[in-house]
């Protein structure tokens, strides 16, 4: 804090110390949550976490995670607080970890500073954790809580959940329609469906996430930049699925410098255009098949722990049987396009009496400007 430089990971005072109740552990696994927040989408596959130091009411330090192979929250909160720390408690919204990965066991450092007392928001799923840095503090002689706002905890990482859990990333389906099912006129022309608080919202949306997907008709159509138009500090790593390689020999997705860019594509694919794809910076990889599973598979390799799907209702429809969709983000516009032949979000998905309809759950709603954003859940299959 006074006198300590802001560094990668660390917060800055800007005001006098707060005097505050130390029992008050809900408040600071909240200040835990909002400094992990500092680093949303540019921590996978690790998780985000911060960190608060409290020593007889005032907070001597504070910190986050600020990607993979960086120190953790709580090394950055210790090294603010320096001796201060002895005594004091620390909060952290995920259990502190007990292995050596890249960076070295966090219960080690807690333990060396002397700390009298730790509040946890929530367990680590990781079951290289999972436990034992909490039994592992405890055993040392400190005092630890467990579960303080853990609801938050667990929503603010769902996707390094979904990723440790399941082996594979969270995936996020977000359309725009009309209030009619529409996400583009009948002759294909889609911008702009929602409002512009909306479209804010969608830029956010992508600066938390690992990697954006689309299919090739969402490049020839729209020509997408899919960047967070500088609402966020993280782009994600651009994804196309294009079978025959059948797209446009410029596009602003070959404009690497914008962000990284990746095609995944079939064993015929058009070699000479993949050759000029390469040629601009954009990676190339042809899989056996070009399915949403292997994508995911392949995005789940590479770290992602969280990917948002911005195509077309084909190959949404599709990536929804491969079951590789788990969350919805569903706009919709006080608007009415009408037609049978006018697009929708969804493509077919063999359902054919309403029995058989997905079901959402955990909704929620929102108004964004004159626009609505469902916010909802897939029911994992075989769940009644």
């Amino acid at each position: 804090m006074p006198g300590f430089p802001l560094t990668l990971g660390s917060t800055q005072e800007s005001s006098p110390p707060k005097f505050v109740s130390q029992n008050d552990s809900t408040r600071w696994i909240r200040r835990c949550l909002e400094l992990a927040n500092l680093a949303a989408g540019q921590t996978a596959p690790n998780p985000m976490v911060g960190c608060v130091v409290l020593k007889d009411g005032i907070v001597v330090g504070e910190g986050f995670h600020p990607g993979a192979g960086q120190p953790h929250a709580e090394v950055f909160a210790l090294t603010q607080a320096g001796d201060r720390a002895r005594g004091a408690t620390l909060y952290v919204n995920l259990e502190p970890c007990n292995h050596t990965g890249r960076t070295p066991p966090c219960t080690d450092a807690v333990i060396r500073a002397g700390l009298s007392r730790v509040v946890v928001g929530m367990v680590d799923p990781d079951p290289r954790v999972s436990g034992s840095g909490i039994d592992r503090l405890r055993q040392a002689g400190v005092e630890v809580e467990v579960g303080v706002e853990e609801a938050a905890c667990q929503r603010l990482n769902e996707a390094f959940v979904q990723r440790v859990t399941h082996q594979r990333p969270l995936g996020l389906l977000k359309y725009a329609m009309t209030l009619d099912g529409k996400i583009a006129a009948t002759g294909g022309h889609s911008a702009w469906v929602t409002g512009p608080t909306a479209r804010a919202a969608v830029h956010q949306l992508r600066a938390t996430c690992d990697a954006v997907v689309v299919g090739g008709n969402t490049v020839r159509r729209d020509d997408p930049r899919l960047t967070s138009h500088g609402h966020g500090s993280h782009n994600p790593l651009r994804v196309v699925m294009s079978r025959r390689l059948d797209l446009p020999a410029q596009a602003n997705l070959w404009q690497t410098n914008d962000a990284p860019t990746v095609v995944f594509t079939a064993p015929d694919a058009d070699s000479e255009r993949q050759q000029l794809l390469s040629a601009q910076g954009v990676e190339v990889i042809e899989l056996p098949a070009l399915t949403p599973r292997l994508v995911t598979a392949q995005l789940y390799q590479r770290g992602c722990a969280a990917v948002l799907w911005e195509c077309g209702g084909l190959l949404a429809a599709e990536a929804i049987k491969d079951g590789v969709i788990d969350k919805l983000w569903a706009f919709v516009a006080p608007k009415l396009v009408g037609g049978t032949d006018a697009p929708g979000p969804v493509g077919n998905l063999g359902i054919h009496h309403m029995g058989q309809a997905l079901a959402l759950e955990r909704t929620t709603w929102r108004t964004l400007g004159n626009d609505l954003l469902l916010e909802a859940y897939l029911r994992p299959p075989g769940l009644a």
